[in-house]
């Protein structure tokens, strides 16, 4: 594991802010027994000197609002901004779309953060890479 930068880490500039997010980490669905614990990623997260966060998918981070705040007040972090996946292209889909899209920004804004990214769907594998601090 990383150690903490000796200096403090400059994380913004101007009105720039540097974070981070789950995907970092190889992190990349809700739940998968091969990913870290969300509680490691934010620990690591914070060791590693950052203050901003993207949330992630939906589900990695608790959903309750309240239960997050206090995941994320315990290690000074902040919430830039929310992901969801969707395709504006399949009008059949917009249903599903929409109703995954304001379970993300009602989280992102309920976490303080005013941003929220719309990407289409990707193909992604099921198994996430091999940390080397992570069995096999």
């Amino acid at each position: 594991m990383a150690t903490a930068p000796t200096t403090p880490l400059r994380t913004t500039a101007g009105n720039l802010c540097l974070g981070s997010a789950p995907d970092s980490w190889g992190i990349w669905f809700p739940e998968d027994e091969h990913q870290v614990p969300y509680t490691r990623f934010l620990d690591e997260l914070k060791q590693a000197g950052y203050e901003w966060c993207e949330l992630g998918p939906y589900g990695y981070l608790p959903t309750d609002p309240q239960r997050l705040r206090e995941e994320l007040d315990v290690r000074g972090l902040k919430v830039s901004g929310g992901t969801a996946f969707g395709a504006l292209h399949r009008p059949e889909a917009w249903d599903e779309m929409l109703a995954h899209v304001r379970q993300v920004a009602t989280l992102t804004q309920a976490a303080g953060a005013h941003h929220l990214v719309l990407i289409p769907p990707m193909y992604r594998t099921r198994r996430p890479a091999r940390s080397p601090s992570r069995p096999s």
